[in-house]
């Protein structure tokens, strides 16, 4: 098995849940976290092939995700994280 770079390895992890996260609050909550054009930007740089250590979301990256749209994140095993996350960061309480 080849070795990658950790900081490889944190970077899609990072992609992944901004991404979803992204996915999720304009998909259920109606409301637009970031740009389209960053959403495809960073889209179309994830890397299904880096194993991150979380092998139901690599799992489910490789068999879900399309980057031509945000529909992927209804499959999404952790949508109560998405939530977690959308309402600590991107809600006003």
């Amino acid at each position: 098995m080849q070795q990658i770079d950790q900081s490889i390895v944190e970077a899609e992890i990072r992609r992944r849940i901004r991404l979803s996260v992204a996915a999720y609050a304009y998909e259920y909550k109606n409301d637009s976290i970031m740009s389209d054009a960053l959403f495809d930007e960073m889209s179309n740089a994830v890397d299904t092939s880096v194993i991150t250590g979380n092998r139901k979301m690599d799992n489910f990256f490789k068999k879900h995700f399309e980057p031509a749209t945000g529909m992927w994140v209804r499959k999404h095993p952790n949508k109560a994280g998405l939530e977690n996350i959308y309402q600590r960061y991107f809600t006003k309480t």
